[in-house]
């Protein structure tokens, strides 16, 4: 990759003045190639202190959404717009505004951590005399201590994937787009990430690209979920859990499965029973609330159970429901 491809993939740009407002804005975005149409007319927006999570299935338009708003790749037809700037008309500006992570996270593989970082910070004209504590601050949230003196082309995949991530977050922008932030990251890296995206949302516009369900209960207040260009939902986390067939269904973990399923599909409230190798979850009528009745069953038939939970739904089962009908 070219050092200007580098540049304008991580939204490198300079000598624009920061507008005040903090808002993004889609407006019947669309992008075409050829016949395939991979957006079709999205329109959104994000206000600060929202973590919107970006959701779909491979080949939704999640990546070419991303590309568009950040000025990577021109729609076809709508406009994006970071903090009252369109990043086609004035693109300098827009970026100016934003932190991008993009899916390749692309960097100069012949510099160090150290080296990169201070290459961006000069290219997004962060004073001279702020540079080594804005640099500091990067690798102790992002925990590149370890390799910041190391050739970024040596590098772990997840390391790697820090090093875009620090890039992104050096300049402080008011909007961040994250595409696929905790992609290779081993457990405890993630968590590490998932954190400082909660940290930084309190005033900035995050938005979340992702296909990994787990992300959304972790980071996200507000969750967006498109298939084949088109959005398909658009709430809360809690809102999408409760379009799960298993919202306020209950489960009970034990040995006993046979006879525990016997008596719960007699239960008062209870439309149907689905068992498991070592569990039975009981499906509720429209209105009823099954978790004191199952408890007080449990207690009087003296049954050996590792857990009794209610569900708050679950989000592969809304993901494979919404994104298989689309």
């Amino acid at each position: 990759m070219t050092r200007r491809a580098t540049e304008r993939a991580c939204g490198v740009v300079s000598n624009i003045k920061k507008s005040e407002t903090g808002m993004l804005k889609v407006q019947s975005l669309s992008r075409r190639f050829g016949a395939l149409v991979a957006v079709d007319g999205l329109s959104f927006e994000v206000a600060p202190g929202e973590v919107l999570g970006f959701l779909g299935p491979n080949g939704a338009g999640k990546s070419t959404t991303m590309k568009m708003i950040t000025g990577f790749l021109t729609p076809s037809s709508g406009t994006a717009t970071i903090c009252g700037h369109d990043i086609q008309t004035d693109p300098v500006a827009a970026k100016r505004e934003l932190g991008y992570l993009p899916e390749g996270a692309p960097a100069y593989g012949d510099m160090t951590v150290e080296q990169f970082l201070r290459f961006i910070a000069r290219i997004r004209e962060i004073p001279a005399g702020e540079i080594q504590q804005r640099i500091d601050t990067v690798i102790d949230s992002i925990q590149l201590q370890a390799v910041v003196h190391r050739p970024i082309e040596a590098l772990s995949k997840g390391y790697k994937r820090r090093v875009g991530l620090a890039q992104a977050i050096l300049h402080d922008p008011k909007v961040l787009i994250l595409d696929e932030p905790t992609d290779g990251l081993d457990p405890n890296q993630k968590h590490e990430v998932r954190k400082l995206i909660r940290s930084m949302a309190k005033d900035k516009v995050i938005v979340v690209s992702t296909h990994i369900l787990e992300e959304v209960p972790a980071v996200c207040t507000r969750a967006m979920l498109i298939a084949k260009g088109h959005a398909l939902f658009d709430g809360t986390p809690e809102q999408l859990s409760a379009k799960s067939r298993y919202h306020q269904a209950v489960t009970v973990q034990l040995d006993a499965v046979d006879d525990a399923a016997e008596a719960l599909r007699a239960l008062d409230g209870a439309a149907s029973v689905e068992t498991g190798p070592r569990s039975v979850t009981v499906f509720p009528t429209p209105g009823a609330s099954l978790i004191e009745p199952v408890n007080q069953l449990a207690r009087e038939r003296g049954w050996q159970t590792h857990s009794i939970f209610q569900e708050p739904g679950r989000l592969d089962d809304v993901f494979r429901s919404l994104t298989e009908a689309a």
